[in-house]
């Protein structure tokens, strides 16, 4: 007796944890839990009104669920002895298009909304309340109440499928993925300089030959080689229909982008014409050109699709001829795309084929430009008013700001969330999807580990943290920002399975930051909803990443000591370290405060969760003690947002910076790099030095020269040395370079670097006259 009674005591035990464990994604604007649960089996029937067809293909994407994750066959037609799953479309003026409500009892269930895209999402709700595992005799749901709209009706992934192809059913099983996380926005990204991917049937040369990439640099930018293999595929249009309706379905609006005026390699190699000088070899960017390439140059072929990536000379060329081949590809794109947008891209668009054309300098004239900026706001303008007329509206990145914003124009922001926030101030409607943390095409753990990915790391608390609305912006101004998306830029992301790892679950973080409301987001809370999540992509065979469950390497200042700081995005698991150089092991120490840092040392620490190491390689970290560690830095040209590295003190932190550009160092653009730290009462020391690096790919370049000079009394300084830079700007390649100043030893209480910036980008790089990058990292005292 007391067994049996014990027995029913686990079980309800067993039952009312998993009635609490409700772990939806993202979270609800509210969820109250109550006793008890609905079980779905042989005698539960799935309603939906007769007369409501979008109502009944809701009802049968979840009959079609549970059937695939239990032996229940559910009913379509109720008997007097059959239990309830009603879906209703019923007008609630609360709940806004997209806003469901949720009831559970042991008895009925019922999803209700006034559309069927909130119909849809209050599904998805349900659904994330069913186990995975497969074969079970009954499905139980626990008894609760939900309540629920999201904040921003832009919610949106961009995939480009220019660098890399996509078929028609990997398409379709992303927009399923997209669809479980309520997910309304597949901005998609079909023409580039790599590849034309839509089929325009008055030019079939545009994917006859725009599809077609010869091969593919090896490696990351500028490459290691060619692969030599052919990159090919377009949609049809009746493919591109197909998937419009299945995202459709699924509550997602696909909305195309057709890139202008610049990124246009593909388009101009299948015609020429669309240039600014036809006959001109198209030009290389540091590319290793695949072999049927230089066969076909030789046989005279004068433009091709890029093989490598960047940003290119080719430009279309501002005349009627272009206008009338953009006009025509958008009268064909139009009818397969019901959305309310068309975007035109309008992102780095080169200007030196329109400096060099004289067709080009005479419109500016003509129309009374300022200069090659102005054209390109005439190019886009134009284009505006010709998708105006065709009942659409037009998104541009922030770059359609230059030279004067189209009237009508939205503006998706990604150089950070400047344009976004100039655009709102216009009264113009935007979307913030800045780099950082938008762009998802970078890695999300140490890229030492994670496959090869952008420039940059942007982790899962990153984007959980990020707030697309800027503080700059007045309650009025911040109702033009629509939304927010993730970027999935495929240079380095060659396979369907690597978008899937590149997605998951940075995926769901930014879900929850565009549907649930601010004050309701936690981290911690996120972090332990997430855990079943793991379990169901490994149950759907999806790819992830563990980047979250590395341990992190930090410092901080306490107490005047510079220490080591160890963390991780995952709440539950334990970390271990070294000091020695060893391997950690579940035995090694285990981290429990921050570590003084009073000598040079490499720490190496792993994750542990339910006793197994998470990660098949330690994150490692090695520091250089001198004298400058955890004092006061302080600048007067900050540093870029886009390369802040560990914060103000990571130039006197104790980590040298490697050929890795994206960890450590601080970035500084058109600024000087000028650098004074406080040494407190004073140090007697006879050394300074810091350190700089050169990566002509990426824009960067060491400094003309660098001056050092120190204060005894805290107010004056005196100069002890100005070295200059020998290495060439023109040289290629990772340069790392130290500057080192020896002088007698004498007391310091402060220093102060200067390193001057190079100005402009040489001349014979592909973008000379640009801004260059100055980047340093550690300055060291001894």
């Amino acid at each position: 007796m007391k067994k049996g009674i014990l027995l029913v005591g686990l079980l309800f035990s067993v039952m009312l944890q998993a009635q609490q464990s409700v772990n939806i994604i993202p979270q609800p604007l509210s969820l109250t839990l109550k006793k008890g649960s609905f079980v779905i089996d042989d005698k539960t029937a799935i309603e939906s009104s007769k007369s409501d067809k979008e109502a009944q293909k809701v009802a049968l994407f979840f009959e079609n669920f549970v059937n695939k994750v239990s032996k229940v066959k559910v009913k379509s037609i109720s008997a007097k002895n059959t239990k309830k799953i009603s879906f209703l479309i019923e007008k609630n003026a609360e709940l806004g298009e997209e806003g469901y409500t949720i009831n559970v009892s042991p008895e009925t269930v019922s999803v209700k909304a006034t559309t069927s895209k909130g119909l849809f999402y209050g599904m998805q709700s349900l659904v994330q309340t069913l186990p995975l595992v497969k074969g079970n005799d009954w499905v139980q749901i626990p008894a609760m109440e939900i309540k629920d709209n999201p904040r921003f009706k832009w919610r949106g992934v961009m995939l480009d499928v220019c660098r890399y192809f996509f078929t028609v059913d990997m398409m379709k099983q992303y927009i399923d993925l997209m669809a479980s996380y309520k997910m309304n926005v597949l901005h998609w990204h079909l023409t580039e300089d790599q590849g034309w991917r839509i089929e325009i049937k008055k030019y079939p040369r545009l994917t006859e030959i725009g599809s077609v990439r010869n091969g593919t640099i090896i490696g990351r930018y500028p490459g290691k080689g060619n692969t030599n293999v052919p990159v090919t595929g377009f949609y049809t249009q009746d493919q591109v229909k197909e998937l419009v309706k299945y995202a459709s379905d699924r509550a997602i609006t696909i909305i195309p982008e057709i890139e202008m005026p610049g990124h246009s390699s593909a388009a101009i190699a299948a015609y020429p014409e669309l240039s600014c000088f036809p006959k001109e070899r198209t030009k290389f960017k540091d590319t290793i050109f695949s072999l049927q390439s230089r066969k076909e140059l030789a046989e005279g072929r004068l433009k091709f699709v890029q093989e490598t990536w960047g940003v290119f000379e080719d430009v279309y060329a501002p005349t009627e001829y272009t206008f009338k081949f953009l006009e025509d590809v958008i009268d064909e794109i139009i009818p397969l795309f019901p959305s309310k947008y068309i975007h035109i891209g309008g992102d780095e668009c080169p200007k030196e084929s329109w400096k060099r054309s004289e067709f080009c300098q005479n419109l500016i004239k003509e129309k009374g430009l300022k200069d090659e900026h102005g054209l390109q706001s005439y190019f886009i303008t134009r284009m505006e008013k010709y998708i105006n007329s065709k009942g659409k509206s037009i998104i541009g990145w922030d770059e359609i700001l230059e030279g004067g914003l189209a009237p009508n124009a939205t503006v998706m922001s990604w150089r950070g969330e400047k344009g976004g926030v100039e655009a709102a101030k216009l009264n113009h409607d935007v979307i913030m999807t800045p780099g950082d943390p938008c762009y998802l095409n970078r890695p999300q753990g140490d890229p030492e580990t994670e496959p090869v990915g952008g420039w940059g790391v942007v982790n899962l608390k990153r984007v959980y943290a990020y707030e697309p609305i800027p503080s700059e912006l007045s309650a009025e101004q911040a109702k033009h920002v629509l939304g927010s998306q993730g970027n999935f830029w495929t240079e380095y992301i060659p396979t369907f399975e690597h978008l899937q790892y590149m997605s998951l679950p940075r995926l769901l973080a930014l879900s929850e930051v565009m549907w649930s409301p601010k004050d309701k987001r936690d981290w911690k809370e996120f972090r332990q909803r997430l855990n079943p999540h793991f379990k169901s992509f490994e149950a759907k065979g999806l790819k992830y990443s563990k980047g979250d469950f590395r341990a992190l390497i930090t410092t901080a200042t306490i107490d005047n000591v510079l220490s080591i700081v160890l963390d991780t995005e995952n709440p539950d698991a334990v970390i271990y370290y070294t000091t020695d150089g060893s391997i950690p092991t579940a035995e090694s120490f285990k981290y429990t405060k921050p570590i003084a840092i009073d000598k040079s040392l490499t720490i190496k620490a792993i994750t542990v969760l339910d006793g197994k190491v998470m990660t098949s390689k330690p994150a490692e970290q090695s520091f250089v003690y001198n004298k400058a560690l955890g004092k006061k830095i302080t600048y007067d040209n900050k540093y870029s947002s886009s390369y802040k590295a560990s914060g103000d003190n990571a130039l006197i932190d104790g980590i040298k910076g490697t050929k890795d550009i994206t960890k450590n160092w601080h970035g500084f653009q058109i600024n000087d790099i000028v650098a004074t730290i406080d040494l407190g009462a004073g140090i007697d020391g006879n050394s300074i030095s810091i350190g700089c690096i050169q990566n002509w790919a990426k824009w960067v370049f060491l400094p003309q020269w660098v001056k050092f000079e120190i204060s005894q009394d805290g107010i004056n300084f005196k100069e002890i040395k100005t070295i200059g830079n020998e290495v060439a700007p023109t040289q290629k390649g990772d340069i790392l370079k130290e500057f080192k100043v020896d002088f007698p030893q004498q007391k310091i209480m402060k220093v102060r670097v200067t390193a001057k910036s190079l100005g402009d980008i040489p001349t014979g790089h592909t973008d000379e006259k640009q801004k260059p990058w100055l980047f340093a990292d550690e300055i060291s005292i001894n």
